[in-house]
């Protein structure tokens, strides 16, 4: 796995009653997407088992901090180029 990983972090989102932020890491043409809280694979596009085991124990520690991301973002802002 390369060094430098991108992560995008979406909006806060509601599905039912729960919240839930969206991660995709990207790593040149691999790609994974994890939901939070429940640490779920949604997609993996060529990372292995033991890079996706990596990409959640990091989303998992970094839990608090993703979800403050995620709260900061105003996608109306990007939107308008605000």
């Amino acid at each position: 796995m390369n060094s430098e990983i991108r992560m995008s972090v979406s909006t806060m989102t509601r599905t039912k009653d729960k919240k839930a932020v969206y991660v995709l890491f990207q790593d040149g043409k691999k790609s994974a997407e994890i939901s939070l809280p429940g640490l779920e694979v949604v997609s993996n596009n060529g990372f292995d088992e033991e890079e996706i085991s990596q990409l959640l124990d990091y989303a998992k520690n970094e839990q608090d901090k993703i979800f403050d991301i995620a709260k900061q973002i105003n996608p109306m802002k990007s939107f308008l180029g605000k």
